[in-house]
């Protein structure tokens, strides 16, 4: 799984005059929190901060923050659970993160990424998805950031499973192995008539087009009469 180190300092104001306050100095106001840690207030740079979520693009990934309470600094772990941005503008105004053990395994919803163009989509075939995701629980660094399906080789009926996926070692897979990743179906009727009345409209106007280069001008008949 992918990781960032931040630096974050425990605030002590709270309340929308403080957080006002903070943005204009360029914080971010977040919350650290977990099943075993007292909610905890934290500034962090909104610029770093949101330089660091625009890279992620959604991916999952753990925070290492380093937080200082003015007197001594310890090391968390941390995943994004919420952001909340303006708008309009799309700037941060708050973010929430969980308090992880990177002892202890999660769940994760993880991106599969098809990769490859299927032959029997060449053929005439459709592809369909139908997973974007996966259900993997593991130690948290051990989650990949994202698994790959090459669907170069699949003809039209074939079809790709869950099983089919490359899952590192001591990462379970949560979905049900038989479950169908992707698969190259034969084109549906509606689309075979579509592109069949596509085809009729390309020869109406070709016909059309032959038929106005044959006719007359309406000028030279005026003139003749």
């Amino acid at each position: 799984m992918l990781q960032f180190d931040l630096s974050a300092d425990v605030r002590n104001g709270y309340g929308k005059g403080a957080a006002r306050s903070m943005r204009r100095d360029g914080l971010a106001p977040a919350v650290l929190y977990g099943p075993k840690t007292e909610a905890m207030a934290l500034s962090l740079d909104a610029k770093s901060l949101t330089k660091t979520l625009v890279s992620l693009q959604k991916r999952n990934a753990v925070f290492n923050l380093e937080v200082n309470d003015g007197s001594a600094s310890s090391k968390r772990y941390a995943i994004v659970k919420e952001i909340q941005a303006e708008p309009v503008s799309g700037d941060l105004l708050h973010a929430d993160f969980l308090e992880v053990k990177l002892d202890e395994p999660m769940t994760f919803d993880v991106p599969v990424n098809y990769t490859g163009s299927a032959k029997g989509v060449d053929l005439g075939g459709e592809m369909h998805i139908a997973l974007s995701t996966v259900k993997l629980k593991g130690l948290i660094l051990d989650i990949p950031d994202s698994v790959e399906l090459d669907v170069s080789e699949l003809n039209i009926g074939d079809k790709l499973h869950c099983s089919d996926l490359t899952i590192p070692a001591g990462v379970d897979m949560l979905n049900d192995l038989e479950a169908t990743c992707a698969a190259v179906a034969t084109q549906s009727k509606a689309a075979l008539e579509e592109e069949e009345a596509e085809g009729e409209g390309e020869g109406e106007g070709s016909e059309g087009e032959e038929a106005a280069e044959s006719a007359p001008e309406a000028g030279s008949e005026t003139a003749e009469a």
